[in-house]
């Protein structure tokens, strides 16, 4: 299943843009040619099912969320709606027997708050420091390039170049009216992203200072600190690729295996949140066509969308390693 991204629905901050390329901060670049594995086709999603193989992923998962509390599972202002009959049908909600969960957010849509344009956040992984800001950035519903620095590769020599560091997390905003804006330390960042972009929103304890760096620490010693070093199998010119769009959020334990193979591989990718409350399961439900399920992706460089956590790090291995 492949397809050009300007004929289906788009997240409302793309709209205004060509959405050919499904990150309009990235200056134009020359990037390099890639195509799906010769006789590949994506598999058939399988919603709220699980195969063997998953099973210690999808366990270990569940421990780090367990570890952080459930944190960024829901976004801010979410609230839940329980009835006899479905909602509405081209809005998400889950059937649990006789009864249909639905839930929404008091959040104002991500463009209505001024995100024009993808923030760009250099990171890896198991990061602890990292994990704290994508979790706000979930919780906030804001969609972000994420810029993998595994073990000071990856991104790395491109954040050094322009701050003459190499520390992580580091936050550009293209929609700040400074152009050169940027910054470093956690904290930092998530009480800018509050300020800027919360409309009041608090997180709870769990989410910030010294319980949340602690705890993200050991929900990544629980995945083996998965995505924390660069593949060395992986292609040289990974960085140079255009931006990969994963709809998913942090806290699920079906989208982490995807991010690790993305941070692993050196791959810039574009987090579309889709956390509960999050108008962005109805953006994935009209852009597919189909019932809401994450982790999705949608790969610029091959032409290729794809479900299902295993099939996607299948097919990333197979794409962008040498």
């Amino acid at each position: 299943m492949t397809t050009q991204l300007h004929k289906r629905c788009c997240p409302t901050f793309l709209k205004a843009t060509s959405s050919s390329d499904l990150v309009p901060s990235t200056p134009p670049k020359v990037t390099p040619k890639v195509s799906a594995p010769e006789g590949w086709s994506p598999p058939t999603p399988k919603p709220l099912s699980t195969s063997k193989t998953q099973i210690p992923s999808l366990l270990t998962g569940s421990l780090s969320l367990a570890l952080r509390l459930g944190s960024a599972v829901t976004v801010a202002g979410w609230s839940p709606k329980v009835g006899l009959s479905d909602p509405n049908v081209d809005e998400y909600s889950l059937k649990l027997g006789p009864l249909f969960l639905s839930d929404q957010s008091s959040l104002s849509p991500s463009v209505e708050r001024g995100i024009k344009t993808p923030l760009i956040l250099y990171e890896y992984e198991p990061s602890p420091f990292c994990k704290k800001v994508r979790e706000i950035l979930c919780f906030l519903d804001i969609p972000c390039e994420f810029r993998p620095c595994p073990r000071q590769k990856g991104f790395s020599d491109e954040l050094f170049e322009r701050t003459g560091r190499r520390t992580v997390p580091y936050l550009r905003d293209p929609n700040n009216e400074d152009p050169d804006f940027g910054m470093f330390e956690s904290e930092d960042i998530i009480d800018y992203l509050l300020t800027r972009y919360g409309e009041g929103a608090e997180p709870n304890f769990s989410q910030r200072g010294n319980f949340a760096t602690v705890t993200a620490g050991l929900s990544s010693v629980a995945r083996g600190l998965a995505g924390g070093t660069l593949d060395k199998t992986a292609r040289t010119d990974n960085n140079l690729m255009a931006p990969i769009t994963l709809f998913g959020y942090e806290a699920s334990p079906f989208v982490k295996p995807v991010r690790e193979a993305l941070c692993e591989l050196g791959l810039a990718h574009v987090l579309i949140p889709c956390a509960r409350g999050s108008s962005n399961r109805k953006v994935q439900m009209e852009l597919t066509g189909r019932q809401f399920q994450v982790p999705f992706i949608v790969d610029p460089n091959t032409q290729v969308e794809c479900f299902e956590s295993n099939e996607i790090v299948k097919f990333l291995k197979e794409v962008y390693t040498i």
